[in-house]
């Protein structure tokens, strides 16, 4: 199995928003959005597509797998 990066982290800040915001406008527990950040947690593609569209960018710069 790959390697799993997220640069949710960065993207999130870029575009202003708290942990605890993203969570509320996708649907998720910030437990949730840390883990993502963490690399610690395969986003469904579904979510991944929530969040590229909260923060306006592509999933594939988002969430790499290697």
């Amino acid at each position: 199995m790959g390697e799993f990066t997220s640069n949710l982290k960065k993207y999130r800040q870029l575009a202003n928003l708290t942990q605890d915001e993203l969570a509320e406008r996708v649907g998720v527990r910030r437990e949730t959005i840390v883990r993502l950040e963490a690399g610690k947690y395969n986003p469904s593609l579904k979510l991944a597509i929530d969040i590229s569209r909260v923060v306006n960018t592509a999933i594939e710069d988002i969430f790499i797998f290697d």
